[in-house]
């Protein structure tokens, strides 16, 4: 069976907190969590996971801190905000500012169920809008599959390679496991097979971009690899 997606919980009441958690595991769904906005910070930046539950008022950072976080290092990624202030501009910040949707408390845990799995169908396809990658004088152009490098040479990557690097470009600097990328970019479930895919075309990919832009794609022991994000080419 393919492994169900994580959901961070960013909830500072305990009692709310585990609810939350108990749901979402009851609905099938892996949890992270963090009772306040210091350790909730450093989850949501450094963790692994698809959708994030975050709470607006709590100890240390605020939710909309921690959002305006999320929106420089991972913006694409999926999240729900959850407040016991249901004033319009409270709702209108948080949409406008990134969120995906606004749960007022207090809430059913049938219609919070509702709502993560209509926001994780609705983000399911998410990408980067960039087009290219400019780093260390090249361009990688992920509409054409190929790098074009600064001296005005070509090199073609293949469908797998391309989606690859790209996905491991739009995680935004965290690690992404190998299952992970077995899940996402081969379509495959990690618990059913045993492949070295994955090494054989990180391989072929070094290859191609070249000694000193492969180093970008670092390669975590134990837990997967980390594309490092370069600074945008002036």
């Amino acid at each position: 069976m393919i492994e169900s997606p994580t959901i961070l919980v960013i909830e500072d009441d305990p009692a709310v907190r585990t609810g939350i958690v108990d749901t979402l595991e009851y609905g099938g769904y892996r949890t992270l969590e963090a009772s306040d906005g210091h350790s909730g910070m450093d989850l949501a930046l450094k963790a692994n996971y698809r959708l994030l539950l975050l709470d607006i008022v709590m100890p240390g950072p605020s939710g909309f801190e921690i959002l305006a976080a999320l929106k420089k290092s991972r913006p694409g990624q999926a999240v729900i905000m959850l407040s016991a202030r249901g004033e319009e501009q409270d709702r209108v910040r948080g949409l406008v500012n990134g969120a995906d949707d606004y749960v007022v408390k207090p809430f059913s845990m049938k219609e919070l169920l509702a709502r993560v799995d209509a926001v994780l169908r609705r983000t399911h396809e998410r990408h980067s809008s960039l087009p290219s990658l400019h780093i260390l004088g090249a361009v990688i152009d992920f509409n054409e599959s190929r790098i074009i490098f600064s001296d005005g040479s070509l090199t073609d990557l293949s469908e797998k390679e391309n989606s690859l690097l790209r996905y491991l470009t739009d995680a935004n600097g965290r690690i992404v496991t190998r299952s992970e990328i077995l899940r996402q970019v081969w379509n495959l479930d990690p618990e059913r097979i045993e492949t070295r895919t994955i090494d054989m075309h990180m391989a072929h990919l070094r290859a191609k971009l070249g000694e000193k832009i492969a180093a970008f794609i670092i390669t975590e022991r134990g837990k997967g690899y980390r594309f490092i994000q370069p600074e945008r080419d002036r």
